[in-house]
């Protein structure tokens, strides 16, 4: 049986990278980092995402950092994935995704979005070293 990703494992995934900090953003909400550069954010409610049928905003959208717009919109444009983005991104290189909708990824699904975005915000230097380490070639 395959693992369904919890919120949780954000959290574990994205403090097991290298060089992270945590910061909290004005609303205590964590805010991972590497080299003062936020990959990974759990953001307060905001009026670009809110329930169709309500109108409530979303309490739970995790925002994580892409490599490029091309990365983007293979994530948000597949409807076999829970990402989306909103006009309030565009242009924007990152996907939102709402904690109640997690459990739709894998573990190891969770595991590569967080990788990848540690990677988009990392020094080359760092992601090379990273990425050797794993037995990948950098670039």
């Amino acid at each position: 049986m395959t693992d369904r990703a919890r919120v949780e494992d954000v959290h574990e995934l994205a403090q097991a990278m290298p060089y992270v900090t945590v910061e909290e953003g004005g609303a205590e909400n964590p805010v991972y980092q590497v080299g003062r550069k936020s990959f990974v954010f759990f953001r307060t409610p905001r009026p670009d995402a809110v329930d169709p049928d309500t109108g409530e905003r979303y309490t739970d959208v995790i925002v994580f950092w892409v490599e490029s717009e091309n990365d983007k919109q293979a994530l948000v444009q597949d409807p076999s994935t829970p990402f989306f983005t909103t006009a309030h991104f565009d242009g924007h290189p990152s996907v939102l995704l709402r904690a109640a909708r997690i459990g739709e990824l894998t573990r190891a699904e969770l595991a590569e979005i967080v990788q990848d975005a540690w990677l988009s915000r990392a020094s080359k230097r760092r992601a090379a070293d990273w990425l050797r380490g794993r037995g990948k070639s950098p670039g």
